[in-house]
């Protein structure tokens, strides 16, 4: 049964290592939550390691910067892993082709379009209108606001050419301050949905968790799957995910269910229950914020 517990610090001594989710947790997409931020200094500073883990399509260094915008302090965090980097390793080792038809936001495109440093001999990508392309790469839909439905007719021609498309960001949904936003897993469903073949490297799936474990091991740490707790606000990316890795959760519950969960400082305990009885997730804590 899920423990409801008031603060961070009453549960990580358990843990050598935090796989921390971005958004929702330690921002809101326009700045940082200070309390979150505290927490996580605080924990770095008991001998903990913070590997933050995100669904971003963009590189580390990107994300770097961009936390650096949002005030999210250096020294709460140790390294990165993101869901853009692990889609590009796969992107330039041909999973899609060469020749691809790029959906997304014209700054995604830029930065996405870079093999990582690391790889031999990637491929050469170049983005083509639809017609001449092998495959598709989706970082997110051209209008974040508007409904992914809009984009079926080019996802049912590229259905009805075989193309894969390859999801830089499994999220479907986040929350930027007050708005909701559409991601790239809402464009994958849809695809998956419409009888396409949609390929994924963001949480829950596995590629992503590899990803955090190799750069968690550059720090130095060797940490087993019990010395790890996952903490996100996502049900079914991070939470699915960390079950599926075998690794305890944190839920924050203030994020993207406050509503279904009642949380206002803390969750409802009963609307808590409901929720996880409906989603068939069994996190191993809740939290109304991270703090």
């Amino acid at each position: 049964m899920t423990q409801i517990i008031t603060a961070l610090a009453e549960i990580s001594d358990r843990y050598d290592a935090l796989f921390v989710d971005l958004w929702g947790c330690v921002h809101n997409g326009v700045t940082a939550f200070p309390a979150a931020c505290e927490a996580l200094i605080a924990y770095r500073q008991r001998g903990g390691t913070v590997v933050l883990v995100t669904n971003s399509p963009r590189p580390r260094g990107s994300v770097e910067t961009q936390l650096d915008g949002f005030g999210v302090p250096r020294d709460a965090w140790d390294t990165i892993a993101t869901s853009g980097d692990s889609a590009r390793a796969a992107a330039y080792e041909g999973a899609v082709g060469e020749k691809v038809f790029f959906i997304g936001q014209p700054d995604e495109e830029n930065v996405f379009l870079h093999p990582l440093k690391i790889q031999d001999n990637p491929v050469h990508i170049t983005t083509v209108p639809l017609d001449e392309a092998e495959g598709i790469i989706c970082t997110g839909p051209f209008d974040p606001l508007a409904d992914p439905d809009t984009l079926r007719p080019q996802l049912l021609h590229a259905k009805t050419r075989g193309l894969k498309l390859l999801c830089a960001n499994p999220d479907i949904v986040v929350d930027r301050g007050d708005r909701r936003e559409w991601c790239a897993g809402a464009v994958a469903q849809l695809y998956t949905e419409m009888g396409g073949e949609s390929l994924y490297f963001g949480k829950p799936h596995p590629p992503i968790y590899d990803l955090a474990r190799r750069r968690l091991a550059a720090t130095g740490k060797s940490v087993g799957n019990e010395g790890i707790l996952a903490i996100g606000d996502g049900i079914g990316t991070d939470i699915r995910g960390a079950m599926g890795e075998d690794i305890d959760s944190l839920f924050i519950t203030g994020g993207l269910a406050a509503e279904e969960t009642a949380t206002t400082e803390q969750p409802d305990a009963d609307k808590l229950t409901s929720y996880l009885e409906k989603e068939k997730s069994s996190p191993t804590y809740a939290i109304g914020f991270l703090r």
